[in-house]
């Protein structure tokens, strides 16, 4: 495929792996924007045209943009900062003449535990308890009155639950696992509309390469239908962990801590991306030793106290496989990494990241 794509938000779990996939398979020209020069650390091994801009900056935006053909808008961050960013990304793609927007949003606008016979063509609410669903709703829909003017094609993703290596699912989970905060609503044998990281990325290049995606919606999901404990018991037998251990029942009531509140913070997750991973790395295989010392000594093997989130109750409890049908029949999707060796090479890289694993697999690094 020929032409500029810039990645806007390419610092990001889900923009870093794109940039990634697009430079290894090819592509002539990826150009990663990211909000501050530090942030392309990670990418600094690929010779690319990089650029800073901030997602709320109109004028940054539009020299950003300049000579590009596509813009991947993957852009993460809190409810205001989603629904913000929207009408600067697309006025200055339009300013720059950029043939098509690819927009990340989440199958969450559906809620965490979507009702049967759930799709694209399922009515939005914007009422939702958790702020997050309700901000990426307000965002599809801004984004909607602004492509009415055909100034820029617009095509809208839906992934679920993107894991993968660097991700909260997997990295996260892992975290918890060893500061005793794991959990699992009811085993977790609740529905997890997963999607690998790298079959999103594989959408989001048919999004860009099929022309009758322009203006259309589409859910992006994994083959497979697995449970939450499916996803989270690869991470916990490499930790040493048993999930029978971590199984709660469903909450009558959600009250989040100031831990929970803390660690699911934007500025939280900054501070922990900003440490240099030899000091995350020692950190974790640290507190690791600890907690398994702690376990040998008294037998405990998690927190008294799990003050459970709505958001996850809802996720564990889901019993909707949501379809992706229609990016099949439209895109040509098919999911490009299997259930199983996506678990494999997110164990894998959880033992190259420093966690504290039980055995030295090699995974995708």
């Amino acid at each position: 495929m020929t032409g500029t794509v810039a990645v806007l938000g390419a610092n990001g779990f889900i923009g870093c792996r794109t940039v990634e996939l697009l430079q290894l398979s090819g592509w002539a020209n990826v150009r990663p924007i990211v909000r501050r020069p530090d942030a392309l650390a990670s990418l600094s091994r690929f010779a690319m045209d990089a650029m800073v801009a901030n997602a709320r900056d109109l004028q940054a935006l539009t020299a950003a943009f300049a000579g590009c053909q596509y813009v991947v808008h993957a852009v993460a961050g809190d409810a205001r900062t989603i629904v913000d960013a929207v009408e600067p990304v697309y006025r200055a793609a339009a300013a720059a003449s950029v043939l098509r927007l690819i927009y990340l949003s989440s199958a969450s606008v559906h809620g965490q535990s979507p009702p049967s016979g759930t799709d694209e063509t399922s009515a939005l609410h914007d009422d939702q308890t958790i702020a997050y669903n309700n901000a990426k709703v307000h965002a599809e829909r801004r984004l909607g009155q602004l492509s009415r003017d055909g100034a820029v094609q617009v095509v809208v993703l839906r992934p679920g639950i993107v894991f993968g290596p660097r991700s909260r699912w997997t990295g996260g989970f892992a975290d918890e696992l060893i500061d005793g905060s794991a959990y699992l609503v009811d085993g977790g044998r609740g529905i997890c509309n997963s999607a690998y990281v790298d079959n999103v990325i594989h959408a989001i290049k048919l999004a860009i390469e099929v022309p009758e995606a322009s203006g259309r919606t589409y859910l992006i999901g994994d083959r497979e239908e697995i449970s939450w404990a499916d996803l989270c018991r690869p991470i916990a037998e490499a930790l040493g962990f048993d999930l029978a251990t971590i199984s709660i029942p469903a909450p009558l009531s959600f009250a989040p801590s100031w831990k929970q509140r803390l660690k699911e913070s934007e500025g939280y997750r900054r501070l922990v991306r900003s440490l240099p991973r030899p000091v995350r790395s020692g950190l974790k295989a640290g507190y690791g030793e600890w907690r398994k010392a702690r376990r040998n000594a008294t037998g405990a093997t998690m927190a008294p106290t799990v003050m459970v989130s709505e958001e996850r109750a809802l996720l564990h409890q889901c019993q909707t496989k949501l379809p992706w049908r229609k990016a099949e029949l439209e895109l040509g999707y098919q999911p490009a990494v299997s259930f199983e060796e996506a678990c494999r090479r997110s164990v894998g890289w959880l033992t190259f990241a420093g966690y504290p694993t039980c055995g030295n697999g090699a995974g995708e690094r």
